[in-house]
């Protein structure tokens, strides 16, 4: 049989990658062991009615045919005027472009920026889809570790060293999974100052904008000389409970997303007719939002309280997002270990942090994704769990 293309099978290397913890506590649960999920961001709730009944209405209305391939004019309109809230610039439908989701998002920003050979910086901790994403462009990539200890905030120079005479692009995300960390002013300030110095493409993925914990959420777009060299990447799957419907945008100039109207053209070639519409309504009246946006930030608040009677763990980030981060390296530096052993022993699954990039390492990603009850009972066996390990490490 004639062999695959090297951009298809060097999507994922083969290999260990951290999530092996997540996929066999899966396998568990559905065998029937009562094993707590605290290892993937999707919600434990269902998407808001008024958005069901929506969809609903438009299946009914006959609303089943092809769309317009940047997405239909009034969604394009409902999402320009959730980003110029999102990232504080005026911003025209004709600036949107809409997608399957927030990673057909970025990996249209993916290829709009970069060349094969090309080379690009992507800060870490990071999505796990991010090094994959720019493998399937056939650009090569470097990785900035933010440091637990500045709470996961990158720094400046770090950046700087890693520009190359090829560097096209930096891909960032804030507020961030998996650490929760919400990007300062200074920080964003100086990854600004990196892009105008090299003119370069910054993407910024801001899903998790309007999950802050209270915290401004500030867009890079916003900053002097950024609005031109910004792509934002934007999804309504955490800010209006809507994972399963895929639907995404991408924010950025004009005339670059009259351009990457030609990508919809030869991959998506447009959205779904009644999904649209439902978006439309979401977004319009803004469904769920600021529910969703207290619930999380009530459920952070919950888990933090309870976790906070161990001495063996330490919070880094978790300011935002849907994601709790805590540093157990002081115990056991292996989190792939730890959290394979906290499964077998409490059965609660968690990332290890290594899985989002080596500053990560020493710490697992606990997913807010479940009731408060549910998070205080495993924060509880969590913290029990921390005081036995060191007993027996001893």
């Amino acid at each position: 049989m004639p062999r695959l293309s090297s951009r298809v099978s060097g999507i994922t290397p083969s290999g260990k990658d951290g999530w092996e913890v997540h996929f066999e506590a899966s396998l568990r649960r559905q065998a029937g062991e009562p094993i707590i999920m605290l290892s993937v961001g999707d919600h434990d709730f269902h998407t808001p009615e008024a958005t069901v009944e929506a969809c609903v209405r438009e299946v009914r209305a006959g609303h089943h045919h092809y769309t317009h391939l940047p997405g239909m004019p009034r969604l394009r309109a409902a999402m320009a005027n959730v980003t110029t809230a999102c990232t504080g610039i005026d911003t025209s439908a004709n600036q949107i472009l809409a997608a399957p989701g927030g990673q057909a998002a970025l990996f249209a920003a993916t290829l709009a920026t970069v060349d094969p050979g090309d080379h690009a910086i992507i800060i870490a901790p990071y999505y796990a889809t991010y090094p994959p994403t720019f493998r399937a462009a056939g650009a090569e990539f470097s990785v900035v570790e933010a440091h637990a200890e500045r709470g996961f905030q990158p720094d400046y120079a770090d950046i700087e060293r890693a520009v190359r005479p090829n560097t096209r692009a930096i891909l960032i995300n804030t507020p961030n999974n998996p650490t929760g960390a919400v990007y300062t002013r200074e920080t964003l300030e100086g990854i600004a100052r990196v892009c105008r110095e090299h003119d370069l493409w910054l993407i910024s993925d801001e899903v998790y904008w309007t999950i802050t914990g209270g915290r401004q959420h500030l867009s890079p777009r916003s900053l002097p000389g950024m609005a031109e060299r910004t792509l934002v990447v934007n999804s309504m799957s955490k800010s209006h409970g809507m994972t399963g419907w895929r639907i995404g945008w991408l924010t950025g100039p004009e005339d670059v997303i009259g351009t990457l109207i030609s990508l919809n053209l030869v991959s998506t070639y447009g959205l779904p007719d009644f999904v649209s519409r439902a978006a439309i309504d979401a977004l319009e009246n803004g469904h769920g939002v600021a529910d969703i946006a207290e619930r999380y930030g009530t459920r952070r608040q919950v888990f933090l309280d309870a976790i906070r009677g161990s001495n063996h763990a330490t919070v880094r980030g978790s300011e935002g997002g849907m994601y709790v981060m805590l540093d157990i390296s002081a115990i056991e530096p292996d989190c792939e270990v730890f959290a394979w052993q906290l499964l077998n022993s409490e059965k609660i699954a968690v990332m290890p942090g290594g899985s989002f990039g080596d500053s990560a390492k020493g710490h697992i990603r606990i997913s807010l994704c479940q009731p408060d009850d549910v998070l205080r009972q495993a924060a509880t066996r969590l913290a029990q769990f921390l005081d036995s390990y060191e007993r027996k490490a001893a």
